[in-house]
């Protein structure tokens, strides 16, 4: 038996005792030692969180130790490891052109099926990946900050150009992280001083500027009436969405971390005569995953101070709604289980 922790309904976390799972053909079983908190758990549990049914086992970003696994998949008993949640079916439309991220009959960990906010998973191994150098507090910090390097990637960010961060939480902060190693001139837009003052203080953000009624005429003023190379959207908000099409450069790229509820307009001559690149980004890939462990490892990340706040799994259902609070001022929280 193992402990679960189960969010029934919106607002209503629980922890469970459950039979440990027994691997099929195929697959690893993982003790899970380490779960990240990120923006779609406090979704889920506020219950705005899209293709989801309760109940539902939370928990994408993971690591842990390989108890059993195939002959042939590389791991080993004992082995540290992480987990790509996005289970992909390798033989859509999508995957076939190499972009499992966005596959056609996707499962996300923790969102479509129950994920690792528990003490044992089976996870199918080609979705398990050994770590050498790291600890397990980092190797469950891969999985947040591929969603920013995949969207720097996407973007084509290039040494010089001029980029846009609007949302400072956890994603917008990766975003900014890679679209600097990327040699990017990078403005990060957000309401709050403390997200804005990390950015400046740990990511080496060369501008930083406080939303208010002026923001419009403060991004035109800083980049002379020319605006940005590239605008990244990760503030989960529509209306800031829509603005940041005003924001993008003529001849520009404006790509849409974020995911919605909601339709998303704008301005088909303000569209057209920018000829704007429109880009989502989804997930991320294997070798967004590779980019930043080796990002890690070349002491490229600051992971000890992306790592504000812990909690056990037992203690993560009173933990959780302080956590979400602004005041709390959580970057990213780990759970041990």
């Amino acid at each position: 038996m193992m402990d679960v922790l189960v969010c029934a309904a919106p607002g209503d976390l629980r922890v469970e005792r459950r039979p440990a799972p027994e691997p099929g053909p195929g697959e690893v079983l993982l003790r899970v030692r380490r779960v990240g908190i990120c923006g779609t758990d406090m979704h889920i549990y506020r219950g705005t969180q899209p293709y989801l049914s309760y109940p539902r086992v939370m928990g994408h970003e993971l690591s842990g130790e390989v108890v059993s696994a195939p002959e042939d998949s590389g791991l080993e008993e004992g082995d540290h490891a992480y987990v790509m949640p996005y289970l992909s079916c390798g033989t859509c439309r999508a995957c076939a052109k190499g972009k499992p991220n966005c596959c056609m009959n996707i499962r996300v960990l923790g969102v479509h099926i129950d994920g690792g906010l528990c003490e044992y998973l089976a996870v199918p191994a080609g979705f398990v990946r050994k770590v050498e150098g790291v600890g397990l507090d980092e190797a469950a910090m891969v999985e947040f900050l591929a969603i920013g390097a995949h969207a720097v990637r996407r973007a084509r960010i290039e040494p010089g150009q001029s980029v846009l961060v609007v949302g400072a939480g956890p994603i917008g902060i990766a975003a900014t992280l890679f679209a600097k190693l990327a040699g990017a001139e990078v403005t990060v837009l957000d309401p709050r001083a403390d997200r804005l003052a990390f950015c400046r203080q740990h990511l080496g953000a060369d501008r930083i500027i406080a939303l208010s009624d002026e923001t419009p005429r403060a991004l035109s003023d800083v980049t002379e009436g020319v605006f940005f190379d590239a605008v990244f959207d990760a503030t989960g908000s529509p209306a800031a969405m829509q603005q940041g099409f005003a924001y993008v450069a003529h001849g520009g790229t404006y790509v849409l971390i974020s995911v919605v509820s909601a339709d998303i307009t704008f301005s088909d001559p303000e569209f057209h005569k920018r000829e704007m690149s429109l880009l989502a980004s989804r997930n991320a890939t294997i070798e967004d995953f590779d980019h930043v462990l080796s990002a890690i490892k070349a002491g490229q990340v600051p992971t000890a101070a992306l790592n504000t706040h812990k909690a056990a799994l037992k203690d993560l259902s009173e933990a959780l709604p302080g956590w979400m609070e602004p005041s709390a001022g959580v970057i990213k929280a780990i759970v041990a289980c």
